[in-house]
């Protein structure tokens, strides 16, 4: 065999693992935003929920079971207690979310006017706050952290930014009127 047909073939080789890497990656990436997708769509339809608070609740559970199924695929040991305390500091510790969620999901008590006015606005909030924390928690799974390493403070920044786009993508996904 010739050399230049040796070299030929370790680079078609080497291209050729290389573009399995990237697939895998690009799957890998899929799987994550299909993931968080499906989940913002469940918040989002939590949040319509008509009674103040239950929605609330209704969507950290979400945000819990998607947070396990991003570390189930990055096989890091999950714990519901540690999930759901890292979500609570999470977005209890980020102004928009502080004021939003309990706002909007309180709004629902006032007779007639309010659950029109907690449906149009908690449907969004809740599938923000979960976008944000589906991209916090893979941002940083993917980068090898664990639960253990997670840090609330640095996270804030970008659960803030994430959160400004996840309002953008849940208003994106809302039924828009005929």
């Amino acid at each position: 065999m010739s050399e230049e047909t040796q070299e030929s073939k370790t680079q078609d080789m080497e291209t050729s693992a290389s573009l399995t890497e990237e697939a895998a990656e690009d799957v890998s990436n899929e799987t994550i935003d299909k993931l968080i997708r499906n989940h913002v769509y469940g918040s989002m339809a939590v949040g319509l929920v008509p009674i103040p608070m239950v929605d609330f609740i209704g969507v950290t559970g979400i945000q819990i079971n998607m947070v396990r199924k991003i570390a189930k695929l990055y096989d890091i040991p999950f714990s519901r207690e540690t999930a759901k305390n890292i979500i609570i500091s999470l977005v209890g510790g980020t102004v928009p979310a502080v004021t939003s969620f309990p706002i909007a999901s309180a709004v629902k008590a006032i007779p007639i006017v309010g659950y029109s006015l907690g449906a149009v606005s908690m449907p969004v909030i809740s599938g923000a706050s979960t976008y944000a924390v589906g991209k916090v928690f893979y941002r940083h799974f993917a980068s090898g952290g664990t639960f253990l390493t997670f840090d609330v403070e640095k996270a804030k920044a970008y659960y803030a930014d994430m959160f400004q786009k996840g309002k953008n993508v849940s208003q994106t996904l809302q039924p828009q009127p005929a």
